[in-house]
């Protein structure tokens, strides 16, 4: 029995670290800058592509070598790769003027610098063609930080405002509403007043916004006559503006150190911008951001109430057929599917408690079919999260009680503390290790969870956090994004998927760090308290 318990768990640790490795090199292969080929075929036309690998046709026998070409806005079936014959390739050869773009749109681009034509920038004078690229990028950003950039964050800003101006028009016309026939016309002339006063700023608002908009495209436009032109392997003449390219380098050029810092700008972006490019290009923050903030959220309400449940049944109630039921149907709740949660989140939180704040706190936009909590957020996944974990917690915590002995509890009664000092000062401290388990085993849990975030709050893209600078500062009826649903989206609803395949690694990589994370502290936790409370006196 010990050999075969000891061979199940090496089997298990096994496959997990092979699962480990797998994710890991795959992940780390997504950033590191691979050397681009200019491959001739036997026809005499030309393609530029990172080889990536080959397989042989089981039906002809033909081998095939698959590439990544990019350029995907000059492909009529707009594709990242491509599979050439093996026997048509006369040639492969990695020219060090070769440049990679990763742009906004369009995924990557392949080709040969030919010139830069900037009308608009001033640059100096330089001979190199890719020293003037690089100057001339480098101004392009410069303008667009000093003068579209601004204009954005006005535009923001008037959104907001104008966003607070139609609230209170929502409020006023509700009031207006509510107003009998019978009731002095002072109040109806205030309120008509105020619509008046209100509909004056909200035009205002509107034309400085328009204005906005106006100026901001003439910039774009100005901005957007500075471009570089490239050639592309089959010899096609590209122009590609400067505002588009996120990052560029020459990797069959780059030296080790140069790859490497490559390496850990592309890790930074990662952990620090948004996506882009229905999520398949840039970074992950508020995914990450959703992530961590949910499990922090699920945790506060699902700890404290499994343990005082936990500590109920343990101490508290007496043995009974209730308790016996109580105790079945804890333990049935825990294997209950994720989904049925999701499901009664939605009913009881969402459209319950959620439709009767929206009633009591926002009457003016229920009445217009605007919910505010009574719609998915954060908060209701949390708690819907809670729920589900939450039986894990009080069947840690009772078997963590039970496993105290009882001549504890005697010989604390016998110097005459009563039941809660018992509780506070002797058990709960012995305990708390228990119970630290059961909270592992349910954010371990909790973290990868999706099905039931799909229907109380995750959405494909949400680039406003629920924390942010303005007051209430915490924003819980936002939506939010989370690395699970990433994975979901992107591997099973993206069109490219094989464009979408290096960030499937990527995102599941950083939720299992996230989890092993969070998860390691919380042993560690368990640990401390273990040695601290072991040998605990009365």
């Amino acid at each position: 029995m010990v050999w075969a318990t000891g061979a199940a768990l090496a089997a298990v640790l096994f496959f997990t670290i092979v699962l480990l490795g797998v994710v890991v090199v795959n992940a780390a292969a997504v950033f590191w800058p691979e050397a681009v080929g200019l491959v001739t075929f036997e026809d005499g036309s030309r393609v530029l592509g990172v080889r990536l690998d080959s397989a042989v046709n089981p039906d002809t026998g033909v081998r095939t070598v698959r590439f990544k070409t990019g350029n995907r806005e000059l492909d009529p079936a707009r594709l990242d790769f491509h599979w050439y014959e093996a026997d048509q390739i006369r040639e492969i050869a990695y020219p060090e003027d070769v440049f990679v773009l990763e742009r906004l749109e369009n995924g990557n681009f392949y080709g040969f610098l030919e010139a830069v034509r900037a009308p608009n920038l001033d640059l100096p004078e330089t001979g190199d063609s890719g020293e003037g690229f690089r100057w001339a990028l480098a101004a392009a950003r410069a303008k667009q930080a000093a003068r579209i950039v601004p204009l954005t964050d006005q535009l923001s800003s008037l959104s907001d405002r104008l966003q607070s101006v139609r609230h209170a028009v929502l409020r006023a016309e509700y009031e207006k509403k509510r107003v009998l026939a019978g009731a002095p016309a002072g109040a109806t002339a205030r309120l008509d007043a105020r619509l008046a006063d209100l509909a004056e700023q909200e035009h205002e608002l509107k034309a400085q916004s328009d204005a906005l908009v106006v100026e901001q495209q003439g910039q774009e436009a100005e901005l957007g006559q500075n471009a570089a032109v490239f050639r592309t392997g089959s010899g096609a003449t590209v122009e590609i503006p400067l505002v588009e390219i996120v990052r560029h380098y020459r990797p069959n050029a780059m030296g080790f150190g140069q790859k490497v810092a490559h390496y850990f700008s592309k890790v930074g972006e990662l952990l620090t911008e948004n996506p882009r490019e229905s999520n398949t290009e840039g970074g992950l923050f508020p995914a990450i951001f959703g992530t961590v903030m949910l499990v922090f959220l699920m945790a506060v309400s699902c700890f404290p109430l499994g343990v005082l449940a936990g500590i109920y049944l343990g101490e508290y109630a007496k043995e009974g057929p209730l308790v016996r039921t109580v105790r079945i149907a804890v333990n049935n709740l825990a294997g209950i599917p994720s989904i049925v949660y999701g499901i009664f989140g939605l009913g009881f939180f969402v459209y319950g408690i959620g439709g009767l704040i929206d009633l009591w706190f926002f009457p003016e936009r229920t009445a217009n079919n605007m919910p505010t909590f009574g719609t998915g957020g954060i908060l209701w996944a949390s708690l819907t999260l809670g729920l589900l974990t939450v039986p894990v917690v009080i069947v840690s915590t009772e078997e963590a009680l039970r496993t105290i002995p009882r001549g504890l509890r005697e010989g604390s009664y016998a110097l005459g503390a009563t039941r809660f000092q018992t509780l506070v000062r002797v058990l709960l401290p012995m305990a708390s290790p228990g119970m630290m388990t059961g909270f592992i085993l349910a954010m371990a849990r909790a973290a990868g969870e999706v099905a039931p975030l799909m229907i109380t709050g995750v959405v494909k893209l949400a680039p406003d956090l629920p924390v942010d600078g303005a007051f209430p500062y915490f924003h819980p009826d936002r939506k939010f994004m989370h690395l699970g649903f990433h994975i979901y989206d992107i591997g099973f609803q993206s069109p490219n998927v094989e464009a979408s395949k290096p960030m499937v690694y990527v995102t599941t990589m950083l939720l299992l760090v996230i989890v092993l994370s969070m998860s390691s502290l919380a042993i560690w936790l368990r640990s401390r308290m273990r040695r601290q409370f072991h040998s605990r006196t009365i």
